[in-house]
């Protein structure tokens, strides 16, 4: 029995490279959708049925990854924090401590951010099912992924 997302491995590569312009034109950088990837799983729902067989992103995680992916957004190009680069100093740190960080108090997750990179992921896997479809592979993962 072939996992399915071993099979994809290539064509997961190909939309990388055909997706990079969509992230380069997001509020993200490449480093920060690197990490939203990381959260994100990927599955096919109903693969046994043809018509309704998709590949869906899980963003279960990415909650939990957000305040990791603003470390990485507030990181000066020196690779230190801005609050540590004299910006905020000692005031930013303490406003980042209490949430205070103009999110509307949400514990520090931005959340436009969060939904900008969950539609990100969601456009992703409807990308990378559509390049399986025209390459004629998108029948044999299906399948793969009904075995599972």
């Amino acid at each position: 029995m072939t996992d399915w997302q071993d099979m994809v491995v290539g064509d997961r590569m190909t939309v990388d490279g055909e997706f990079a312009s969509r992230i380069e034109s997001s509020p993200f950088t490449r480093q920060e959708w690197g990490l939203i990837m990381t959260a994100t799983t990927f599955e096919i729902e109903n693969p046994e049925d043809e018509d309704a067989a998709e590949i869906v992103a899980r963003t279960d995680e990415l909650r939990g990854m957000m305040p990791e992916i603003e470390k990485v957004a507030n990181m000066t190009p020196m690779g230190a924090p801005e609050s540590e680069s004299g910006s905020d100093g000692i005031l930013g740190s303490i406003r980042d401590m209490l949430g205070l960080d103009g999110n509307g108090g949400s514990g520090g997750v931005d959340e436009d951010r969060l939904e900008t990179a969950k539609r990100l992921v969601s456009e992703y896997a409807a990308e990378l099912q559509a390049h399986l479809e025209s390459q004629g592979r998108w029948d044999e993962v299906r399948a793969a992924a009904a075995d599972d």
